[in-house]
Parts: structure tokens; sequence; C-alpha cells
């Protein structure tokens, strides 16, 4: 009797990301690690190099030569779609990281083709994965809350100059998107799987210190359907180092505060009524190396959970898609002046 089905996974993009999946794919016995590519041919042979396996500069030919039947994608945002339709006509199941796209047109794309193929499409979105997340979500699934009032998410971290300058498609429009399109986009996929579906969002972004084409800060003030308001406030200006990424909800019988700088660490846990789950809240709290938290080892569980015909994907294209729309709204109310509705009338 065979045992159970076992997956290879290849990856492109060998930059910062990258480490956090070779750590996650080492801690999840079932899948592999079988190549890995980028454009820059130092870059790929040192990882193909730390991690044993071969390296490619030309993503087609790690296509068509590499055995493995998953394609992680950690390539800059904007090239994330026509990667992922090359990955699924190829018939491999597509891993893509934060945002999947930049446009909804190309989101759209992207997941219609993994449709066609008959592939999986999973959108990374590891902090939804965080102990403390799950804790908070089990919280709103119980109706611990009662009526939410309120919720606020809170992005306060450092980008210097330097970390633009390193790579030239960082702050473009084209490739990278601003603060909340890539370095907040966890913590805006979280408000709105949280506290539901947003109705309207009005927003100002600036670029107040940063050499970018795109936002270094932003404010966007939300309107759920439910009624709750909420906010989102982010910066890459913070000095002099990461301090804060938050979420924060407050409801007629509770109110909750996850902090630390990768929403790691419960810093408020009260409500009306007890729980046993309340006897967990120190257990979950962690301390992370970096902003990227713990989470991608648990989404790599969920993925072959799903390969293996065993679970539901935690986020997959359409979820992903969600937390896309609400940032292309942030930017339309940035850009008119006006409160923007959702879903968007038009596909932007």
């Amino acid at each position: 009797m065979s045992g159970p089905a076992t997956f290879r996974v290849a990856l492109v993009g060998c930059g910062r990301i990258s480490r956090n999946h070779f750590e996650a794919l080492a801690k999840v016995p079932g899948l592999t690690l079988s190549a890995v590519c980028d454009v820059d041919a130092d870059r790929a042979r040192a990882a193909g190099e730390q991690q044993g396996v071969p390296w490619f500069r030309s993503y087609e030919e790690m296509l068509a030569h590499a055995p493995c039947e998953i394609v992680t994608i950690a390539t800059p945002s904007g090239m994330h779609p026509e990667q992922g339709m090359l990955a699924a006509a190829a018939g491999k199941h597509v891993i893509v990281e934060k945002p999947m796209a930049i446009t909804l047109s190309a989101a759209d794309d992207l997941v219609h083709a993994c449709d066609a193929a008959g592939v999986f499409l999973f959108v990374v979105k590891q902090n939804r994965l965080n102990a403390t997340v799950q804790l908070l979500r089990r919280a709103v699934d119980k109706g611990r809350f009662g009526r939410i009032y309120m919720a606020n998410c809170t992005v306060r971290w450092a980008r210097p100059q330097e970390y633009y300058d390193q790579a030239p498609w960082r702050g473009t429009w084209e490739f990278d998107g601003g603060a909340f399109m890539n370095q907040a986009s966890h913590y805006v996929d979280l408000i709105q799987w949280l506290v539901g579906p947003v109705e309207s969002v009005v927003a100002k972004t600036a670029t107040l210190a940063r050499r970018i084409e795109t936002e270094d800060s932003g404010v966007a003030v939300l309107k759920f359907r439910s009624g709750a308001l909420g906010c989102i406030e982010v910066t890459m200006l913070t000095y002099p180092r990461n301090f804060e990424g938050s979420i924060t909800i407050l409801g007629e019988t509770g109110t909750v505060k996850i902090g630390g700088t990768a929403v790691n660490r419960i810093e408020h846990w009260s409500f009306a009524a007890y729980d046993d789950d309340d006897k967990l809240v120190d257990a979950v709290n962690t301390n992370p190396p970096t902003v990227y938290g713990f989470g991608h080892e648990a989404y790599y569980r969920n993925v072959l959970a799903v390969l293996r015909g065993e679970a539901k994907p935690d986020t997959d294209g359409r979820a992903g898609r969600k937390s896309l729309e609400l940032i292309l709204g942030i930017y339309e109310s940035a850009k008119s002046g006006r409160e923007v509705p959702l879903p968007l009338r038009a596909r932007i």
C-alpha cells in the first residue's frame, strides 16, 4: 500500500521572502523543493547551491525541465499573473505571494487560467495563520464581540531609501505598488477577513520622504456593510526601525488588540463572557525574527492537505482578490478625492 502523496515545489524569485519559503518547505514532510529560478544568475546560483537543487535563470526553462507539481511565485508583484498563467498552462499548481496581481483584470485572468487548467491557485496570506490571529478569528466566529463597532489596522514600519534603491522595481506602479499594495497588504486582508465585507472607503496617500513613484504613507477610513467603521494607517517612515503591525477590534462585549511588529502578540484581550480560549492568550504569543512571522509553514501544510484532498484552501485566488479590490479602492479614493463604493464598478 502506497503512502501519502508527496509533491515537488519549484520556486521563482530568490529575493527577501524566498528564505521563508525555503525554511517552511524544509519543515513540511510531503513537500520538497526541486528547483529555483531568478533572472539574477548570482542570486539563483547562491539559492540553488544553498538548497542543493538545480537553479535556472529562465523561468520558461525551469517550467520545461524542473520536475515539479507546484510552482511558487515570489517575484515582483506585477509579474505574478503572467508567471502564474504560464505555470497553470504547464499543468502546475500555483502558489503566489501577495499581492496576487496589481490590477483586478490581471487577477481575474490568473484565476480563470487556473480554473481552465484544473489546477489549484493559492495566494499567500500567512498572517491569517498566526496563532494570535487564529484565536481572534475564533472569537469573531463565536460572536464574542457582540456587535462590532470599530476596527483598526496600524502598520508603522521602516523602509529606508536604500531598500527601494536595491531593486529598480520597488516603489513602481508597474511592478510593485506602494505601502498599501506591498508592505501593508496582509493587514488590509486581515481587517476585511475578520470584520467582513467593506461597503465603501475614503483614503489619503502621500509620498513624504522616499524617492519612489508610489506612496510611502497613507490612511484609509472604511465603512463595513455591517455598519462598523474602520481605519487603516500605514507608513514606511517609522524611525528608526519597524515599530508596529497591529489590529484592534472593538465590540459591544469585547475588546482585543493584537500588536507586536507583525500581529504576533496579544496586547489586550477582554470579553464580557468567559471562554476556554482565554486560557490560551499567553501561549499563542510569538517573537518572530522578521515582520513575515511564522505563517509560511502553516500555509504550506494547508497546501499539502488540499492537494491530498484533506482540506480546503485557506486562501485561494478568489479570496486573494478581495483584499486586492480593497487596496485598489483605496488608491481610487486617494486619486479622486471621493468616497469609493465596493465592489468596484469597473475592473481596474
